[in-house]
């Protein structure tokens, strides 16, 4: 064997290429797994990779000598297969084969709920001690609290939350999914003791979740560190903020914020319009109902976010509500002259634009490159000239998606080549 094997950091530099390598027949997980037994000198670092992300359990619990051939047996090889139900749960012999290979994890992400097989393992037990990124229901949360977390999925909230961020104080990556529940006094109880629980983080950089309380907005402004917010109402009846509690806030360092999955957006709007966040670049907002009233208040309160780069706001339902089908977002949006991206997509209101207004959004936004407006009209004020005059406007645009009069061509191709 060549001596420079024997430098660590040589093999490791090899080994990194495996990840890489295009291969139809051999999965990477094969790979790294002939390295581990090709000699002594590769088992460490090669089990390390092999090792560094699991999904799911099985491969741990595959460990366990008993559990194997249930779990690799023919055709039972998912984690949601029936016996699992009728399994015992691992001794404290097998709980060391279960954790043999634990201390080389980084990335786990587990969306069963089958906790029982692990009920010897001591409760607040940190038995993946070099953890850095999980995603997992909260079922598990008691047993995979490693002090290197920094990045989490919860697939649910419950009481054990708690426990969680008081392990984590330097979480720097959250994010809370709840699924799409009837019961609004449930799901008000759920989301309260998710703005509580939040408090406890302190570090957080990005942050995604359902739809919080005013406390916990004004927490959010007061951190430092937060750079990207991701809000997912996710519910029919979502809770409303309470009015009494309204205040002023600013998000200093924010650089990207997203709603997503909006069914009432009411709240979002009034947490735009009492909101600054001066170092803004995309915002993206996704709505199921949005009425033509709210949209314009929801422009209003945008065009005073000077920095944005990327903007996106569509909103999905085929049903008009409100007294005016005439959206007119563009005068809002003339201020953004770093714009580079602008998205409109609505079902349920025509936007107008004319040849005028198209033109003076082209000289307002120098490094525009995608431009997409999509509604329910079947006319448009833009007419050829429009569209071509405005496009000489814009070197840098590559993708463009407008609806265009064609009723009349006022344009000569011969004396006026395209």
């Amino acid at each position: 064997m060549h001596q420079a094997l024997l430098v660590p950091e040589v093999i490791l530099e090899i080994f990194t290429y495996v990840n890489i390598i295009p291969s139809t027949q051999t999965s990477t997980q094969k790979l790294f797994a002939g390295l581990a037994r090709t000699c002594k000198i590769f088992h460490e670092p090669a089990m390390d990779l092999l090792w560094v992300e699991i999904h799911e359990l099985e491969p741990l619990l595959g460990c366990v000598a008993r559990l194997h051939p249930l779990i690799y047996h023919h055709s039972r090889t998912r984690w949601n297969e029936p016996w699992v139900k009728d399994v015992e749960p691992l001794s404290a012999h097998e709980v060391h084969q279960f954790l043999h290979h634990s201390s080389r994890i980084r990335t786990l992400d587990i969306k069963s709920e089958h906790p029982h097989l692990l009920s010897v393992i001591p409760a607040e037990a940190c038995i993946f001690p070099k953890l850095k990124s999980l995603s997992l229901s909260t079922t598990y949360l008691n047993l995979f609290l490693p002090h290197m977390l920094h990045r989490c999925h919860l697939l649910s909230v419950d009481e054990s939350l708690q426990s969680f961020v008081t392990r984590c104080i330097a979480l720097e990556h959250l994010r809370i999914y709840t699924p799409e529940i009837c019961d609004g006094d449930s799901t008000a109880d759920e989301l309260s003791l998710l703005s509580d629980r939040i408090h406890w983080c302190t570090q957080l950089v990005t942050l995604a979740c359902p739809m919080l309380d005013w406390a916990t907005w004004k927490h959010l402004s007061s951190l430092p560190t937060l750079l990207k917010l991701r809000i997912e109402q996710g519910c029919n009846d979502p809770p409303s903020l309470s009015k009494r509690d309204i205040v002023n806030l600013s998000f200093l360092n924010i650089t990207t914020l997203s709603f997503q999955e909006l069914y009432d957006p009411k709240d979002i709007i009034t947490v735009m319009q009492h909101s600054q966040f001066p170092s803004l670049k995309e915002f993206e907002f996704e709505a199921n109902n949005l009425s033509s009233e709210q949209a314009e208040q929801l422009f209003h309160a945008l065009s005073h976010c000077r920095t944005l780069e990327e903007i996106s706001i569509c909103s999905y339902d085929e049903e008009f509500m409100g007294d005016d089908p005439y959206l007119t977002p563009i005068p809002h949006l003339l201020c953004f002259t770093q714009l580079r991206t602008l998205k409109l997509a609505f079902n349920n209101v025509h936007i107008y634009l004319d040849n005028d207004m198209l033109l003076q959004a082209m000289s307002s936004w120098p490094h525009i490159r995608t431009l997409v407006i999509d509604d329910s009209a079947f006319s448009s004020e833009v007419t050829l000239r429009g569209l071509f005059t405005a496009l000489g406007l814009c070197p840098q645009l590559h993708t463009l998606q407008l609806p265009i009069k064609i009723a009349t061509i006022d344009i000569d191709p011969d004396a006026e080549p395209i």
